[in-house]
């Protein structure tokens, strides 16, 4: 077991014991310089890979409100790497396959996990909206073969960015997710969500090439919207908004009815970075990629602010 997933274990056990509660989300968090005024009060983590826990270099610490570690996972601090994608970046962090012919749970990959649900996170319960941004430098132009099968020519359908999972997810469901996937046969970049959990998730895709919107070696901005109480969901590349389609043209978010409509309420397991089950159990969709500048939310970010904030940086 990781330090992360004792700490999350020895935290439930003390809460269980005592009756106490696990602490609230810390509003009065200092938050940093590096995000713009406007999103400030509903940024519940964010990660620029500048700040290892004192004494564990393979645990980030966040620079939202909420206090939630996550874990750098497989590849600990040697997954740090000296790059950046705005001025006064130090780091980023590096994920990627390691051994495509070999099923281990040997990936790079980063985040949280609990499967009572993470405390820390609770503004994502019973939300109206969510946003994650962040910046992203792919090192890949395909999917990635699939570690988990026999067939040396079979290949993920996606490639994992960042996201917040659901409530009851096995460590690859997600409540709001940016990531490359197969959408009828083409990969595609997408904001995917799901409101309820154990409910139906819904997808808006980009039009335009994935390649040219992620070109290799180069440092992308990217922000997906997840409005749950309209069911409107919108990715912008660089501050500026990316014409795209849903995937599905019915209600899978059952938002037609009587409102007000938020997700479940209940703590979501966790955060995925990079590829899923940031519980290490399993390996799934990995990104060869550095990341930088990570943010998750609890609103919907406006279109005005979403530039704001990739001005704030790439200025």
């Amino acid at each position: 077991m990781s330090r992360a997933r004792r700490v999350a274990v020895s935290l439930l056990a003390v809460g269980a014991l005592t009756g106490a509660a696990a602490p609230p989300a810390q509003a009065d968090r200092s938050i940093s310089h590096d995000v713009h005024p406007a999103l400030r009060a509903h940024l519940v983590a964010a990660y620029d890979f500048d700040h290892p826990v004192p004494g564990d270099p393979a645990l980030e610490r966040d620079q939202g409100r909420s206090g939630t570690e996550i874990e750098l996972i497989n590849g600990g601090a040697a997954m740090r790497v000296a790059d950046h994608a705005y001025r006064g970046s130090r780091n980023a962090v590096r994920t990627r396959q390691v051994d495509p012919a070999v099923a281990g749970n040997d990936d790079w990959k980063a985040g949280t996990w609990s499967a009572s649900g993470v405390r820390t996170l609770r503004p994502f319960s019973a939300t109206v909206g969510t946003t994650v941004m962040g910046w992203f430098k792919l090192n890949m132009d395909s999917p990635l073969p699939n570690s988990t099968t026999s067939d040396p020519n079979d290949r993920y359908n996606a490639i994992g960015l960042a996201g917040v999972l659901t409530g009851d997810s096995d460590g690859h469901g997600v409540r709001a997710l940016l990531e490359l996937i197969d959408v009828d046969g083409e990969l595609r970049l997408v904001a995917l969500g799901r409101r309820l959990d154990g409910g139906n998730s819904q997808t808006f895709a980009a039009n335009q090439d994935w390649r040219e919107l992620l070109p290799v070696g180069e440092w992308v901005h990217l922000a997906a919207t997840f409005d749950f109480g309209t069911g409107a969901l919108a990715l912008y590349r660089d501050g500026e908004p990316v014409d795209g389609f849903y995937t599905r043209t019915d209600d899978p978010w059952l938002v037609s009815g009587p409102g007000p409509h938020v997700t479940t309420a209940s703590d979501p397991r966790g955060i995925k970075i990079g590829g899923s089950f940031p519980q290490d159990t399993l390996e799934r969709n990995p990104c060869d990629c550095r990341m930088d500048g990570l943010m998750f939310l609890d609103s919907v970010v406006s279109a005005t602010d979403v530039r704001r904030q990739y001005r704030h940086l790439a200025r």
